[in-house]
């Protein structure tokens, strides 16, 4: 596109050119009048999609215009000082990581209208104008801004030191607060302030774009789900080890409730109720598509956490051992090992804790019986599920390679030996699973 191609182009088409993502707080946007249809090509040539850089500028400027409420701040007194410390730690907290929930939803939004405009469907909203791209991003940081507040509790209740190779939030209270506990407890209110955030910024996007009911109870729905799972997450930490095929169904229930509704399901859903599918198809796609992508990505966090890098991941390595959390990697080593290494296992599990040399010894036991090449094998079935789910959703061949490359950046293939794919593809960060 050139300077005077875009001179030439439509005032609104030029805003968005100039401005792209903008980097404060909007006003409520008025719903549009004007039909952009005839300049949809040039919109979309004009007007990439957004980077994960775009999206935390955005999200930090939303969260910072929630945040910093005169009227309230007027009214605090004494209070002022902590809610200051507080709320730099809500956009701390909110830095770093690959948003890879938000891409995903933005590209499905993106498809979908695409798909909807190409077919001449008049779905409101969904020609890809500057409004509606503007409130899917918005959208999208919403659920970015989720993600931190369920990381913040996650970390409380697992009592992790670091975040995205940063003291986690209730770490660094304390450390702020000198008191451990009135730390925690900040961390807590401020998990539950993002919570909060997330779900006004949510209803501000979705005004602006078609289906805002079913858009409003799926970002709901969401977080129910991540509830459920954050509680079942807890129960599975006293559920005995004597056998393996039931810890698997348990763990696998664990990331479907606490992870893939989030990860995936949600952002599929988002996306394509914003560029105008109608609901229940809508949901049809996000479940059949979404949960197997949702449990590879966690199955591939829980690889990461064993053969990667604290520089990659943000977090130390063999922490889930360090924690005791009952992976399904564990239950495969279970299953896999002799009666000796099954009881090893067993103890060093059901102990109050995990020393450097144990988590050395089970990171080994999980190489040398084989459950690291298990779950990468189980990593790479459930993509082939996800990838059969979109061939079989009756979408149109462009969408369906469209929605098949915004998934595919969600996870990589494992590239284990063997694997048609191994050596050819480098994993991406990884650095914001629970």
């Amino acid at each position: 596109t050139t300077v005077a191609q875009t001179a030439h182009a439509p005032a609104a088409v030029r805003t968005t050119v100039d401005k792209r993502w903008p980097r404060v707080a909007l006003p409520r946007t008025p719903r549009r009048t004007t039909d952009l249809s005839p300049y949809r090509a040039l919109l979309v040539a004009m007007n990439p999609h957004p980077t994960a850089h775009d999206i935390e500028q955005r999200m930090m400027a939303l969260l910072a215009s929630f945040l910093h409420d005169p009227d309230t701040v007027s009214r605090l007194g004494n209070g002022t000082t902590t809610l200051r410390t507080v709320r730099e730690e809500a956009l701390g907290s909110s830095a770093g990581g690959k948003r890879i929930r938000a891409l995903l939803a933005y590209d499905a939004f993106h498809a979908i209208s695409c798909a909807a405009h190409n077919a001449d469907q008049g779905h409101a909203m969904s020609d890809g104008s500057a409004t509606a791209d503007r409130s899917m991003l918005d959208l999208a940081c919403a659920i970015e801004v989720y993600q931190t507040s369920a990381l913040i509790h996650d970390d409380i209740i697992d009592e992790s030191a670091v975040r995205r190779g940063r003291p986690s939030a209730h770490r660094h209270l304390s450390d702020v607060m000198a008191d451990r506990r009135q730390g925690s407890g900040l961390a807590l209110m401020l998990g539950n302030t993002l919570a909060t955030a997330s779900v006004a910024i949510a209803h501000e996007a979705l005004s602006h774009l078609p289906n805002t009911e079913a858009g409003t109870r799926a970002f709901l729905d969401m977080q129910h789900a991540v509830e459920i799972g954050q509680m079942l997450d807890l129960s599975l930490e006293r559920m005995p080890l004597d056998s393996p095929k039931d810890l698997v169904t348990a763990a696998v229930d664990v990331d479907h409730w606490k992870t893939a509704s989030y990860t995936a399901v949600a952002p599929l859903e988002l996306g394509a109720l914003a560029g105008g599918m109608e609901p229940v198809r809508a949901r049809r796609l996000a479940r059949t598509v979404g949960a197997p992508l949702g449990l590879a990505f966690q199955l591939y966090d829980d690889l990461l956490d064993i053969v990667g890098s604290s520089a990659r991941t943000g977090k130390p390595t063999g922490g889930d051992i360090r924690e005791g959390k009952r992976t399904v990697l564990l239950a495969d080593a279970l299953n896999l090992a002799d009666e000796p290494t099954r009881a090893y296992l067993a103890h060093a599990f059901t102990s109050e804790a995990r020393d450097e040399d144990t988590i050395t010894t089970v990171m080994a036991i999980y190489e040398d019986t084989g459950a690291i090449d298990s779950s990468r094998c189980r990593i790479d079935a459930l993509l082939d599920d996800s990838v059969q789910a979109l061939r079989d959703s009756g979408l149109a061949t462009e969408t369906i390679d469209a929605l098949s490359h915004a998934c595919s950046r969600v996870v990589p293939r494992t590239a284990h030996p063997g694997h048609p794919t191994h050596g050819t593809r480098t994993p991406p960060e990884h650095n914001g699973g629970m």
